[in-house]
């Protein structure tokens, strides 16, 4: 499910961004999150969740969480698309928001059935699902108030995009580069604990901010850059050379890390100067997290269990030349920030070009494994 959840992600992502000329802008960027993203990061999360939890792997009956999602997205798309069909955007809402509403229950089921305390990363993902349950209302609620659905769309976004998306990718993030570069960061538990009340905090500050009162939104981004910039210094003190090397996962993991400062620097500077954040966190955000976090987990989705030669040849492959896409992401996430028109250039041929540099590898490690079935 997880791998068929990466390919379908890679390839909405790439199809947003080439047409994104023709289609309007709440299609594309809807599109890319609420088809692409969302789904995959709560199928990636009921993989997580068990090993947060030291509990047993998710039951079958958990693969329609990410499906229910999805449906609930394309509805969303198809709202923007067909007049008569208005209603659709309120129907997929509901469906997300009992997708999330679910995984959320079964998180906290998960933690209450285990033995210790959990892994403090379990936190931050449940922190993340009410962020999203909460974006998802705030939609609901405008069709009951629909003059205060400008207010409750900017509160939406917000709560998407740096409550649900950006708290489960540092989170997720602050463990997986230090496992991607094979040294363990002795800090990320300890710093995840700490750093949870600042991130949340600047979450709903920028949310209710962006919505209502600007100085808060300001207030916010403060609060949810420290425990970034933190993030960040470990990274570079403790894995400078994985970040700057040519290959592997690290390079795009660390420019996913970047592109989220930058897209939310531009956010709060978007009262004085006319930038695109939202196209910022897409382009120089989304697409390295994905694409890095894919490096380094695709080989583990599909053939769980004992780590053979084969998995370490597949992540090989995957990660060749990531350093380079990374530069491509960071220019990219930048230029669409600016509202430059060619910006998406670059992000969209460092997307396409590791979309076909993954479908080679995976062909070429299938026909390995059937040579080679010991």
């Amino acid at each position: 499910m997880l791998p068929a959840l990466v390919f379908l992600a890679l390839a909405v992502f790439a199809a947003a961004l080439l047409g994104s000329s023709q289609a309007g802008r709440a299609t594309t960027v809807h599109l890319m999150l609420a088809v692409g993203a969302i789904p995959l990061i709560l199928g990636a999360m009921s993989h997580f969740i068990p090993v947060l939890t030291r509990t047993r792997a998710a039951s079958t009956g958990l693969l329609g969480i990410p499906v229910l999602a999805l449906v609930g997205g394309a509805l969303a798309v198809i709202s923007f698309n067909v007049h008569d069909m208005v209603w659709a955007r309120s129907a997929g809402a509901l469906l997300a928001a009992a997708a999330a509403t679910a995984l959320l229950v079964w998180s906290r089921q998960r933690r209450a059935g285990m033995l210790g305390r959990p892994h403090p990363g379990l936190a931050w993902y449940e922190a993340a699902l009410a962020c999203l349950v909460l974006a998802l209302l705030a939609i609901l609620a405008g069709t009951f108030w629909p003059q205060h659905m400008p207010a409750l769309r900017r509160l939406h976004l917000h709560l998407n995009t740096l409550g649900f998306i950006g708290l489960t990718a540092v989170s997720t993030l602050a463990v997986l580069l230090p496992t991607a570069a094979g040294r363990p960061d002795p800090q990320s538990a300890e710093r995840l604990r700490r750093d949870l009340p600042w991130m949340l905090s600047g979450v709903l500050l920028i949310a209710t901010g962006s919505a209502w009162l600007p100085p808060l939104a300001w207030i916010g981004s403060v609060l949810w850059l420290v425990p970034i910039f933190r993030l960040a210094a470990s990274w570079l003190r403790l894995y400078r050379s994985e970040v700057l090397a040519l290959h592997g996962a690290a390079p795009l993991l660390a420019a996913a890390l970047a592109g989220l400062v930058i897209s939310t620097v531009l956010g709060t500077v978007n009262t004085f100067y006319p930038a695109e954040p939202i196209w910022s966190f897409i382009a120089g955000f989304m697409l390295p997290l994905v694409s890095g976090a894919a490096s380094q987990l695709l080989p583990v989705w599909l053939h769980p269990g004992v780590q053979t030669e084969w998995h370490a040849g597949l992540r090989h492959s995957l990660g060749r030349y990531n350093g380079l896409r990374a530069v491509l992401f960071c220019c990219g996430g930048i230029a669409t920030g600016m509202g430059w028109e060619w910006g998406v250039l670059p992000s969209l041929a460092a997307l396409i070009w590791f979309l076909l540099q993954t479908s080679a590898a995976l062909l070429a490690a299938l026909n390995f494994q059937k040579r080679n079935p010991s």
